[in-house]
């Protein structure tokens, strides 16, 4: 076989990374699995079980890497330190950027393999002589979202067998070379570690402060991180509205779930981790126009900064909106600033996957137009 043509392919034992290894192959690329065992809901190790009867029947080597630690101490804690800090936090894009593609990367050096591999649904593309990440032609399950922290010692490696199709022809792939339980396996949901619900994951996860300490969260013994436990709802003038569960719970934009009931429909618009207090306020007061960031990574800022129009998404799927982006010069970094061309709700304090330097917290502000969440 050419050295060329082999690849090393993440596996989850997932519909993805399973069709993406019949592709390679028929490719002509000898391919190589590896599964990370990042987390295991009660120990279950099944997706291990089902990666290598695939690789078995494919006449493929794998491989299992133990990252269990390294993901607890870089995603599990990033996740659970944002919650704490007011933030609400992207798991999926540090895993991405900072663990997953440069696990890929190192395992294949020491095998002497080139090109690396996922189930990811993007594309990529070279313009200038430098890779981009380009959107898959499946719009509804796109990744690219989650890889935009690549950078080009991992884009010029990558290979990504599932762009150009679409989930449904994915599992069609699979049927029809006779693998019908690939075919039907079932999508995963949300973040990997807590499917469902995060508070419950937080629960476990953080210890709660002392009950003698709960209404001014600073008292906790700073040792480790803490769950505050019941603060107050305030509305945007700081009025008393009700109590809740301590503001880790609550994220900016949400409705449901609040425990409270007025007589109007209530959003959170900001939460303060210093007085645990979560404000609530009317969706109007949700819309922004202007936001900041900061740590972007950018392969050509050319294209980007001072542009007439660039697409920006804050969110996963959707609401992909215009805006133009300038730059802001500040004393410790040099910062960005989107205006948007139609204000946009639920513009949240997210950091970037660098969690490192005076310019690690993202913040939003607002320029007049709209009503904004406060830095």
């Amino acid at each position: 076989m050419n050295a060329e043509k082999r690849v090393l392919l993440g596996m989850s034992g997932g519909t993805d990374s399973s069709v993406a290894a019949m592709k390679l192959q028929e490719e002509g690329y000898e391919v190589t699995g590896v599964t990370f065992r990042f987390y295991e809901h009660d120990g279950a190790t099944d997706y291990l079980d089902d990666a290598r009867r695939l690789a078995a029947r494919l006449g493929m080597e794998h491989i299992t890497c133990d990252a269990r630690e390294v993901f607890r101490s870089r995603v599990i804690r990033y996740f659970t330190d944002e919650y704490l800090s007011g933030r609400t936090p992207v798991p999926c894009i540090v895993c991405n950027n900072e663990l997953k593609w440069a696990l890929l990367a190192k395992t294949a050096d020491e095998k002497g393999i080139y090109w690396i591999s996922t189930g990811h649904y993007a594309r990529k593309v070279q313009q200038g002589g430098k890779w981009h990440i380009a959107p898959a032609a499946d719009r509804d399950k796109d990744q690219t979202f989650f890889l935009w922290g690549l950078k080009q010692d991992i884009l010029r490696r990558m290979l990504l067998p599932l762009g150009d199709i679409t989930k449904g022809e994915a599992r069609d792939y699979a049927a029809d070379r006779g693998f019908p339980h690939v075919a039907t396996k079932k999508d995963s949901i949300g973040v990997c570690f807590c499917p469902l619900d995060y508070r419950s994951f937080l629960r476990r996860e953080v210890e709660e402060c002392p009950k003698t300490a709960q209404a001014m969260p600073k008292q906790c013994p700073s040792s480790a991180p803490k769950l505050p436990g019941k603060g107050r709802f305030v509305d945007e003038k700081g009025d008393f509205l009700g109590w809740h569960e301590g503001y880790p719970f609550y994220t900016v934009g949400q409705r449901r779930g609040l425990g409270i009931h007025l007589n109007r429909a209530v959003y959170v618009k900001e939460t303060r981790p210093a007085a645990n207090e979560v404000v609530l306020a009317p969706l109007s007061s949700l819309y922004k126009q202007e936001m900041l960031l900061k740590e972007w990574n950018l392969t050509e800022d050319t294209r980007v900064i001072d542009a007439a129009e660039v697409i920006v998404k804050i969110r996963y799927r959707k609401q992909a909106n215009r805006c133009k982006v300038s730059p802001r010069p500040r004393e410790c970094c040099t910062s960005a600033s989107p205006s948007l061309w139609r204000p946009s709700r639920r513009v949240r304090r997210q950091p970037s996957t660098t969690r490192t330097g005076c310019c690690w917290e993202a913040e939003s502000s607002s320029d007049g137009k709209a009503t904004g969440v406060p830095p």
